[in-house]
């Protein structure tokens, strides 16, 4: 049954009560009181979430208030409670995000982890499949995320909200990842408002600016996961070369084959830093 979804554009909807009913309402359709880590599968990351544990529950992303359906190929329109290995704990694992470039505002974008925070979630890991300006990193590579440029001209703050975002993404958490894959790189990830992709002009200023990843997704979600309380760990997967890096056209299908040719590697490292993380 499809949940009637309020409407998060409506400046009179408070948005944090939408992220409670939905907390209440995932509860209760999981039977869950509480989860402990959420995970948000970025494009070519869908086959990583099947390698985290054993799915209790997976219910539509639609049954909850204020959520939508998928609308981005490579995405599923499902969360998913998985038990963590052999113990008690529980991972929300969210198969698609809203995207920015949507329209369905700021709110909307967001609304997963508030929900997550709201569902006793201490953890997020946001994961996106995104282009490289490395040409080391071909297709496939796995990247942390060690810092954001939001040049989405937005945020999911309102208000006089002031958060501090020094450490937004955890080094504790990336810590964890270099002792599961000693071998990952970091990075400065770039979000641009999309759908389109970056001219290679743009590119080139995203590199001048400090930045080594170029997406569509991510630095909203991570402010308003640190605004909730959360430990973030984000973690890029370079599914091509940045516009201008290499003379290769882009293509979404190829995001998709790159999130399919590294999903093993990815899903079992994946699985391992969720099971250390407390």
């Amino acid at each position: 049954m499809t949940t009637p979804t309020p409407d998060l554009a409506d400046p009179t909807t408070d948005p944090f009560e939408v992220a409670a009913a939905a907390a209440t309402r995932l509860a209760e359709l999981t039977g869950v009181e509480r989860h402990d880590v959420a995970l948000v599968l970025g494009s070519g990351w869908a086959p990583a979430g099947d390698l985290l544990g054993e799915t209790v529950t997976e219910i539509a992303t639609t049954d909850l208030p204020g959520f939508h359906s998928a609308a981005v190929a490579g995405h599923q329109g499902v969360i998913r409670s998985v038990r963590i290995g052999d113990t008690d704990r529980r991972a929300l694992v969210f198969g698609t995000r809203t995207h920015y470039y949507e329209g369905k505002g700021v709110r909307a974008v967001v609304h997963g982890v508030r929900t997550a925070a709201r569902a006793g979630c201490s953890t997020v890991v946001l994961t996106n499949g995104c282009g490289g300006l490395n040409p080391a990193w071909t297709p496939g590579t796995p990247v942390l995320i060690r810092d954001h440029l939001n040049l989405t001209a937005t945020s999911p703050l309102e208000g006089a909200t002031f958060v501090d975002l020094t450490d937004l993404y955890s080094s504790r958490l990336r810590a964890v990842c270099r002792e599961i894959e000693p071998d990952l790189d970091e990075g400065v990830y770039v979000q641009f408002p999309g759908p389109h992709y970056e001219t290679p002009a743009e590119v080139q200023m995203a590199k001048v600016l400090g930045g080594d990843l170029v997406g569509m997704s991510t630095t909203l979600e991570a402010i308003a996961a640190r605004h909730a309380g959360l430990e973030v760990l984000g973690i890029s997967l370079v599914t091509n070369l940045a516009a201008g890096i290499s003379d290769q056209p882009l293509d979404h299908a190829e995001v998709l084959e790159a999130g399919r040719a590294a999903a093993q590697r990815c899903g079992r490292m994946l699985a391992d830093v969720v099971r250390r993380i407390g």
